[in-house]
């Protein structure tokens, strides 16, 4: 296999792609009233600008954090070869020891809007129940956004399948099937296990089977990339691109005044689901396809702070909740404030957790500490002793 030695260290596309991930997942959580909800209690034509606003945003899911970073392991196990064994510590210590700071953190902060609207009873019997604890740290529900990094580190198991693709990037066309395959299957699941213990469980185990297919596609772009593209080549693959991110953004359109008009999530509007979760990829070959573009430097610049922003972003929406919830805004108006404002907060706590030594590393900007091998355990010594 040919190694990629030619890969630039930085890649201003997927740079903007991981700060287009961070930035749109702000605008996501913020895009709904307290409960999550679309405003059902405002008059319909008061539902129109956060709705919209989110069609647009949520165009840069989860899942395109989960591609870039996918993308980014496969070119790195091409630059540098590692066993199974040694990737998978790798990540772990990569992507679980901030995580277990956070979910620790995001557990008791959580008190603090609770309290706020009344339902911390809620929180404080969760705190108190094992089983609770156990789904924090092992699904990431702790906070709403908190299942990427254990979902991540569950795809990472699957690979040594994505580099199959590298070599073979029309395999990228799985994730078809392995969508239509988590519908059903979710489908399925959902009307008839819903009460069966360790039903969470079985949903993520669902999702992790089937998400396999974004590294399958991460894979193949990566084996596109390797291939020294011509221009020609990366102008078709931005145009067939283009058009399939127009399309689906119809579809979101259609669903987003289905939202508008009824005031909830229209689940069963299954057209909505591939606009959704094809979405991502559009995006991800897009940018790859104007990697030769004049991108702003200003760009790399910030990216690296993607992903504490993600991380740390709920801290500000729910103390701007708690402030603004109260004040009688228009939705569009409580959005943006609500946008802007976490958005700025989570930057500055970031850069300022990032010129923290011993905190940087909980934001991916540092080392992770160093845990010692307790003497005790220290068998050589002991031994020579």
């Amino acid at each position: 296999m040919n190694k990629m030695k030619h890969a630039p260290s930085r890649m201003v596309w997927l740079d903007c792609l991981r700060l287009m991930a961070g930035v749109s997942m702000v605008g996501l959580h913020a895009s709904s009233d307290t409960a999550g909800q679309p405003f059902p209690e405002f008059e319909i034509a008061e539902r129109v600008g956060p709705v919209l606003f989110r069609a647009v945003i949520y165009t840069a899911r989860t899942e395109l954090f989960l591609i870039i970073s996918l993308f980014l392991l496969v070119m790195s196990l091409d630059n540098r070869e590692r066993g199974y064994g040694a990737t998978i510590k790798e990540q772990a210590r990569r992507l679980l020891v901030p995580f277990a700071f956070w979910v620790v953190f995001f557990a008791f902060y959580r008190l603090i809007k609770a309290g706020h609207f009344s339902y911390d009873g809620v929180i404080w019997h969760e705190l108190s129940q094992p089983s609770s604890w156990a789904s924090y740290f092992l699904l990431g529900n702790v906070q709403y956004h908190m299942h990427f990094l254990p979902t991540l580190f569950g795809l990472v198991l699957f690979f040594p399948l994505y580099r199959v693709a590298v070599d073979r990037p029309a395999l990228g066309a799985i994730i078809l099937v392995c969508l239509f395959c988590k519908r059903e299957v979710d489908v399925w699941i959902w009307s008839t296990l819903k009460d069966m213990m360790g039903f969470e469980y079985l949903v993520r185990g669902v999702k992790l089977f089937t998400y396999a297919g974004y590294g399958i596609v991460a894979a193949s772009f990566y084996g596109f990339l390797k291939s020294r593209p011509s221009e020609q080549a990366l102008r078709q693959l931005f145009w067939a691109s283009i058009y399939l991110a127009l399309l689906l953004f119809t579809v979101k359109l259609v669903y987003s005044h289905r939202v508008i008009l009824h005031g909830n999530w229209q689940y069963n509007f299954t057209p909505a689901y591939w606009a959704d979760f094809l979405m991502p990829v559009a995006l991800f070959g897009i940018c790859m396809a104007a990697m030769n573009a004049n991108w702003p430097p200003v760009i790399s610049t910030m990216a690296p702070y993607s992903f504490g922003i993600y991380l740390v972003h709920p801290i500000f929406l729910d103390l701007l909740e708690i402030a603004l919830w109260h004040q009688k805004l228009s939705p569009s108006l409580f959005v943006a404030l609500k946008t802007g404002g976490a958005i700025l907060g989570a930057a500055v706590f970031v850069w300022m957790l990032g010129k923290t030594r011993s905190l940087a590393w909980t934001v991916g900007l540092g080392r992770l500490p160093a845990f010692k091998r307790p003497e005790f355990l220290n068998r050589s010594k002991l031994l020579k002793e």
